[in-house]
């Protein structure tokens, strides 16, 4: 190993609590380069600071920015192996141009083409999809070998559709018209943490897995309300139900604020009503190393600033308002995405109406990292009033 110029680079400062500038320092400080060593007391407070400084910083894509693009995307790039799929991600301008929203979460608009298909393969990187607009693709989960036939599950506006890692997927579009909609993904979690794999599945789906089902098999076992097949037992890490239709996330918010006009709660604060998508096998979260859940704010209300450790990404799915991040505010309307790093306050004021919004509300989807800060006992939230 060369000697003559380190990675480690250190320099003495005159600073409260660091120790004198002299010579001795100075020979002492070059002695840890020579070694690759850094000590604690020229750092700290960098690696060890009051609260958490995170590296991505507040940013918002517009929507109709990114379907522009990924129309122009459709004419010029070909979906086939080596690229895979035709999905553009989000990048945030902090993290040194890499494809990351944060530094723990990868979205990104995907874009197929009529008549497309996008081939099959599995990673162990934690994936969804969800739809802001459109229909007509199906993605078939869980094919490829000789015998085994995948489940292929509708994908419709408003639906959400996990898909927990090294589980075989492909899509198609058997309509006439392209369809855009958004993955969100643990890549840069996994890429931290060099944990990933890959793997090509096979160059086409098979006839039985090119058809277009009202629902999916994993629908039809696990998609009903508070019940739980019997015929199932352990099942692998993710959700097994792989579409969380539209309707159903609907009807839950419209019931929160009803509940609260009838004076009986059900909201998490005055106007604003959530959910979380829950596995129905265990009612953890859909995905092991991501949350998602649904906001409806109702027309004129205002969300508490809250901040919280780990780092989110929403989107607009209806409606209009004006979102605060940290120091940054936006007004928004459908499709737009904005990501919230770790410890910046968040709040959200709707402005929607009947003229801009099915529901009347402003309406956010909204997926995070907190599964992995609670499993590490990392997770800390704060309302600031």
């Amino acid at each position: 190993m060369s000697t003559t110029d380190p990675p480690v680079h250190l320099k003495a400062v005159s600073a409260p609590g660091q120790p004198d500038v002299t010579p001795a320092l100075e020979e002492l400080y070059r002695g840890f380069e020579q070694e690759l060593l850094v000590p604690l007391w020229t750092e700290i407070g960098d690696l060890m600071p009051a609260h958490p400084r995170s590296r991505a910083v507040p940013h918002l894509w517009r929507w109709e920015n990114l379907l522009r693009l990924a129309e122009k995307a459709g004419d010029i790039v070909p979906v086939g192996r080596g690229g895979e799929r035709r999905a553009i991600a989000l990048a945030n301008p902090t993290l040194g141009g890499r494809p990351f929203a944060t530094p723990t979460l990868w979205a990104a608009i995907q874009y197929l083409m009529p008549g497309e298909d996008a081939p099959e393969h599995r990673h162990t990187q934690h994936a969804f999809r969800f739809v802001v607009e459109g229909s007509g693709v199906w993605t078939v989960v869980g094919g490829s070998g000789e015998t085994a036939v995948g489940d292929a599950v509708p994908m419709r506006r408003g639906d959400f559709l996990p898909q927990a890692g090294w589980n075989w997927h492909a899509h198609h579009n058997v309509t006439s018209e392209p369809m855009a909609w958004i993955d969100g993904l643990d890549i840069p979690f996994q890429y931290v943490t060099e944990s990933q794999f890959f793997q090509f599945g096979r160059e086409k789906i098979s006839e039985a897995e090119r058809i277009t089902p009202e629902r999916s098999r994993s629908e039809r076992l696990w998609g009903h309300p508070g019940l739980r097949p019997l015929s199932v037992g352990e099942v692998a890490p993710g959700s097994p139900l792989l579409a969380y239709k539209w309707e159903h996330t609907d009807a839950a918010l419209d019931d929160q604020l009803l509940l609260e006009k009838e004076g009986y709660g059900g909201t998490v604060e005055p106007g604003h009503a959530a959910v979380r998508f829950s596995n129905p096998h265990d009612g953890t979260d859909v995905l092991p190393t991501i949350r998602a859940e649904f906001h409806r704010i109702a027309r004129g209300a205002e969300t508490a600033p809250v901040r919280e450790t780990g780092s989110s990404v929403y989107q607009v799915f209806d409606g209009s308002g004006t979102v605060t991040v940290g120091d940054r505010t936006w007004s928004v309307t459908r499709g737009d995405l904005f990501v919230v790093p770790s410890w910046e306050p968040f709040s959200a004021r709707s402005e929607a109406g009947t003229t801009d919004s099915d529901s009347g509300a402003l309406d956010l989807f909204r997926f995070s990292d907190a599964p992995v800060f609670e499993a590490l006992r990392l997770d800390r939230q704060e309302t600031l009033r």
